[in-house]
């Protein structure tokens, strides 16, 4: 049976592979984009860009409002592939990161039960730009949104339910067996297709692997006190509890939460009665935005870093989490994500012929790995002091967090560094 042809096959229908369709649709070139999901859903925990295993899942009586956070330099990129307009009137706009370092009641922080903040440092974006640092959308939103984008392409074709069965490369294109039997020859093969990736796989790419013992809880919330387009991250022993502002639901204040914590205590918290799950996580939160209601299911996965030994391979490129994984802190995870795809986007624009070409892929991996390397390296390292629960390094921490924020210029550079999710 004779192969169809396209420019680009790319495997993986979670949120960076149907941006990075359209991206290469609008470019002009021709796309597939394949996906072993049955259809777009919501299926991605906290803000990845693919859908790690899931378990304890409990149901919160709501739609699923799981989120995915664009910081400013994606906004370019998703303007630029046509995309930014369907999605700006889902966006919430994050115009404050307020980070919060915690103790325990009782430690000089007054009374009660669950830790108590003891900093509280706020970077505003206005001090940097004129734009928010981001926007965070409900993933089902962006998925309707994106898939629906797809079909106003005439050279995209996404197909849902359908994954990659087998890879073969030759030097003048990638050849694929799918799983319904069809066959693909592509100029270049795109593995966005997760943290296990298949494609990944068949070409032989390792992965360097750390496990910090960590799980993470997504869900979202309601609360009585405004958010106010603060998205604030609290620290504390087991790793940080982060609320990221989302629209009104049902005329309440609503928040999408990443919980990281110990393994045990995760699947512990995440068995919980819903009832005590809230009076859990509202003390977590140190009561910043009052009593928390779970709305939604909970979600739990693995906390991880990845990366994977090389970017490409012969007509493979390496995306998103086949790539890299980092901890969920920062919205750093999609944002690397998009920035592969915007080298990969340079590279192609730059030479449409020689798109999937050993020189192209070569000098994509030789942009691209090193500042991943840096950045999931950087993350590893607040993933571990955020983690800490001895009082020593507690105590540095919360120094270190005075010191930055103290110097304008630092922290100035600090909000800059954690933009460019390069």
């Amino acid at each position: 049976m004779t192969p169809e042809t396209t420019d680009i096959l790319i495997s993986g229908g979670g949120i960076a592979g149907l941006i990075a369709a359209a991206a290469f649709g609008d470019a002009g070139f021709s796309v597939i984009c394949v996906d072993p999901l049955p259809r777009a859903t919501d299926a991605t925990p906290g803000a990845t860009d693919s859908a790690p295993p899931a378990t304890g899942a409990k149901p919160g009586g709501a739609t699923d409002l799981r989120t995915t956070a664009f910081l400013q330099p994606a906004q370019g990129l998703l303007s630029a592939c046509g995309l930014w307009g369907r999605l700006a009137p889902h966006a919430t706009p994050l115009r404050v990161m307020r980070i919060v370092d915690a103790t325990d009641a009782g430690a000089g922080a007054g009374t009660g039960t669950g830790p108590k903040p003891r900093l509280i440092r706020d970077f505003n974006s206005a001090d940097i730009s004129d734009a928010p640092f981001g926007w965070n959308l409900p993933n089902r939103l962006l998925r309707r949104e994106l898939v629906a984008h797809l079909a106003t392409l005439p050279g995209v074709d996404f197909r849902p339910g359908v994954g990659i069965a087998g890879v073969m490369t030759r030097e003048g294109q990638a050849r694929a067996t799918l799983s319904d039997g069809g066959r693909v020859a592509a100029r270049l093969l795109i593995g966005a297709d997760g943290r296990d990736s298949p494609v990944r796989h068949a070409a032989g790419i390792s992965v360097k692997t750390t496990r910090y013992g960590q799980k993470a809880l997504a869900f979202a919330v309601t609360h009585p006190v405004p958010h106010e387009n603060v998205s604030t991250e609290i620290h504390h022993r087991g790793g940080p509890f982060t609320l990221v502002p989302l629209p009104d639901h049902e005329g309440q204040p609503c928040s999408a939460v990443v919980w990281m914590q110990t393994g045990a205590e995760a699947l512990r918290l995440s068995a919980l009665p819903v009832p005590d799950f809230g009076a859990a996580m509202t003390a977590r939160s140190c009561g910043l935005l009052g009593p928390l209601s779970l709305i939604t299911r909970r979600t739990v996965w693995p906390v991880i870093s990845r990366v994977a030994g090389r970017m490409a391979a012969e007509r493979i490129a390496l995306m998103a989490e086949a790539a890299h994984v980092v901890p969920p802190i920062g919205a750093q995870g999609l944002n690397m994500s998009l920035a592969d795809l915007r080298v990969l986007s340079e590279l192609a624009a730059r030479a449409p012929a020689d798109i999937g070409s050993a020189a192209m892929l070569a000098a994509y991996h030789r942009r691209r790995h090193p500042q991943v390397r840096l950045r999931v390296a950087g993350i590893d390292a607040l993933n571990r002091v955020s983690m800490a629960g001895a009082r020593a390094p507690r105590d540095v921490r919360a120094a270190a967090l005075a010191a930055l924020c103290s110097v304008p210029p630092a922290r100035r550079a600090l909000m800059r560094a954690g933009l460019a999710a390069r």
